[in-house]
């Protein structure tokens, strides 16, 4: 059964409020047996209806309200996407409460500060990594933490913690209470204001300790009616609706992946297909073959590599065809990007040539044959990815915003693309640059109610007139659209006076399927220098196909003709830039970067100060 509406703005409620939470019972109400999420248990896809969500939700509402859980406490979730996170996520809303997410590489030290800082009173932990990273400390490291609920019960059976609770039983504790309470949680939705803080969304911390950025209901009503519902924003001119599909992967508790999929799906009725792990996405992308996906420049790269592999993998008959698709790709690519992302007769008719040859074969292989929308942000990402995959016939889009505002900023409209930026403001926002720094303010609606507990970091983020002040530094594009030039704590001044943004420069490298990671070194010096990283998977099949034999990844990225591979590409880079842009050495990083080694934030981003003082040697020796 398919629901006839595009979207549903919440029932009325004396407060006049409509909640995420609030938006399922109006879809259950309106189309109970429609399939709201979908999972794979045993190598199946399972189906959640509408009308199971909300029942669930309800559920776990009465049984956080049994836990003591009330109006402005947090609840956190420390766990991969799956069903309960959302469950839990507008189960809290629906009370009154307030959710935090952690990522699921949070070391103990970031988990043990985030529960603190936020005052959880009650933790969702997956499974036993992530309980035994609560239980392995002492309990008065968590001194607000009354309750562990955990789902993956293998090896957490044992444990004798009173804190721990099933999920099972926490969800027959919710049926009791409701049972006795009936219309408890119903009565907490009544009263939603729009000043309720709904989530917390901390920071990745790159240049000191997270910060909790509260949202509200009013923020979050204001994104989904912006970005989920935004006009003009496909190919087939048509808004997200119940028979778009959308792959969850990324962390729930990244602003982003929560707009791009709870808020969807509550906002436009979307079906949510939660992949099984990160490390299925690709697998999971074929067999759900989203209409709507989006993704960080970090996947896109990767899917580009991985295209560039398998063609050169392939039968010799098989690369000539390829040879010949890619060629054809990169000319339909290139016109696309000049025409603003529309097909000109010369680039339809190539695109009709390429697409039963290679293209069609390709986006099926890929997961992205159904796509009718795809978005990237969160990052800067190199022009040549998109054109590349403009040229197969995957218009992908970049976006821009940022937890403090909602994610509501700009956006690359269909026909109005211009590869490079992040396209144009939102309709009926405040957007402006600053006439001094070129930074980004934005003013409206979705800007976040403030920090956690941090009113002097919160007035800082103001300006005197109340404009909330980025940190990214932009400049107009034909006066209609915004490029992001870097973050302005990023931007390197080196020892002649030249401002230099290393981002471009990084993404540039990072375009080649061979680098992984890249950061550009130059404050101060008389030159630039760079870090880089190899992509292991591939930098090890070209030495393969090459006969080129390595044990590590520390013993490959040393190889002789891997530093020349690297040379090579450092080389064609800097053709693209001024002289005093460019890189004059690099040194190899040794190993791989992480999150728990301190290298990198929660969302893949490169820590430039802890970098810098790992691998303080490397940087020293491209100044000698």
């Amino acid at each position: 059964m398919t629901a006839t509406v595009d979207r549903v703005d919440g029932p009325s409620t004396p407060s006049g409020v409509a909640t995420v939470a609030s938006r399922v019972r109006e879809w259950a109400e309106r189309d109970p047996d429609a399939t709201a999420m979908r999972e794979k248990d045993f190598g199946i896809w399972q189906e959640h209806s509408w009308s199971r969500l909300w029942d669930d939700i309800i559920t776990a509402g009465h049984a956080l309200l049994a836990l003591g859980v009330g109006v402005g406490d947090v609840v956190s979730i420390h766990s991969e996407d799956r069903p309960e996170w959302v469950v839990l996520d507008l189960a809290t809303v629906a009370i009154r409460g307030i959710n935090t997410g952690l990522y699921p590489t949070n070391p103990v030290a970031e988990v043990k500060y985030l529960l603190n800082d936020s005052g959880a009173k009650v933790h969702f932990a997956e499974d036993q990594e992530q309980v035994d990273k609560v239980l392995d400390a002492p309990r008065g490291d968590f001194p607000k933490v009354e309750k562990i609920i955990y789902v993956e019960p293998r090896g957490v059976r044992t444990y004798t913690d009173d804190r721990l609770m099933f999920w099972d039983d926490f969800m027959e504790l919710g049926r009791r209470h409701r049972a006795e309470n009936d219309g408890a949680v119903e009565a907490l939705m009544a009263e939603a204001t729009d000043e309720d803080i709904i989530t917390l969304v901390y920071t990745s911390g790159t240049t000191g300790p997270p910060k909790g950025a509260m949202l509200n209901n009013r923020n979050a009503k204001f994104a989904i009616d912006k970005i989920v519902m935004a006009e003009g924003r496909t190919r087939d001119g048509k808004n997200p609706h119940p028979n778009d599909q959308v792959l969850t992967y990324l962390p729930l508790c990244h602003v982003a992946e929560r707009i791009f999929s709870t808020w969807h799906m509550v906002g436009a009725g979307v079906t949510l297909n939660f992949a099984e792990s990160i490390e299925t996405v690709q697998i999971n992308l074929r067999e759900v073959q989203p209409t709507l996906f989006f993704a960080v420049p970090r996947i896109w790269e990767k899917i580009h590599a991985t295209v560039l592999i398998k063609l050169n993998d392939a039968t010799p008959l098989k690369r000539l065809f390829n040879v010949v698709g890619m060629k054809l790709a990169g000319f339909i690519g290139r016109d696309r990007v000049a025409n603003n992302g529309n097909f000109t007769w010369k680039s339809r008719l190539a695109y009709a040539v390429g697409n039963p040859l290679m293209f069609r074969a390709l986006k099926e292989r890929v997961g992205l044959r159904r796509c009718r929308w795809a978005g990237t942000g969160a990052a800067a990402i190199a022009p040549e990815v998109l054109e590349f995959f403009m040229g197969i016939g995957v218009d992908v889009y970049e976006l821009y915003g940022m937890t403090e505002n909602a994610a509501v900023a700009t956006l690359n409209h269909h026909g109005r693309v211009k590869v490079g930026t992040v396209g144009e403001p939102y309709a009926d926002i405040g957007l402006r640059l600053d006439d001094e720094t070129g930074e980004i303010q934005t003013k409206h609606e979705g800007v976040f109610a403030g920090y956690w507990q941090l009113p002097e970091k919160t007035a800082d983020t103001f300006t005197d007139d109340g404009w909330l002040m980025t940190g990214d530094v932009g400049v107009w594009v034909d006066g209609t659209h915004i490029k992001i030039v870097d973050r302005i704590k990023h931007i390197i001044i080196t020892s002649g006076g030249k401002n230099v943004s290393p981002s471009e420069i990084e993404n540039s490298l990072k375009t080649s399927p061979y680098i992984k990671e890249a950061m550009v070194i130059g404050e101060g010096r008389k030159y630039l220098g760079a870090l880089v990283g190899i992509e292991f998977d591939t930098v090890g099949n070209w030495a393969l196909r090459n006969n080129i034999p390595y044990t590590t990844y520390r013993d490959l990225s040393e190889k002789p003709e891997v530093i020349e591979l690297v040379q090579g590409l450092v080389d064609e880079t800097n053709e693209k830039f001024a002289r005093a842009e460019q890189i004059k050495k690099f040194r190899m990083i040794p190993k791989e970067l992480d999150h728990e080694d301190g290298e990198l934030t929660a969302t893949q981003k490169v820590k430039r100060n802890a970098m810098e003082e790992m691998f303080a040697d490397l940087v020293e020796d491209l100044y000698r």
